[in-house]
């Protein structure tokens, strides 16, 4: 599970903006969760950001991190 690494700030990074996104797609704007779905917006940018490009973003940072890490150490 070479993806999963706790030590990094992009990973982290990665998971936010992931989560972020998931949570956009998921959460109802009105309802008992309105205050947090607010608070998931305010994350997002105030919706300026999609949530499909969220999801992207954040796999494609927790996918960098792998990529740059195998590339300094040089094997595949």
């Amino acid at each position: 599970m070479r993806y999963i690494r706790p030590n990094s700030l992009t990973w982290w990074a990665g998971l936010l903006a992931f989560a972020t996104g998931a949570a956009s797609l998921a959460l109802p704007a009105t309802g008992p969760l309105a205050d947090f779905a607010r608070l998931v917006a305010t994350l997002a940018g105030s919706g300026d950001a999609s949530p499909a490009a969220l999801i992207a973003l954040g796999l494609g940072l927790i996918g960098l991190r792998d990529r740059i890490e195998r590339g300094f150490r040089g094997d595949d």
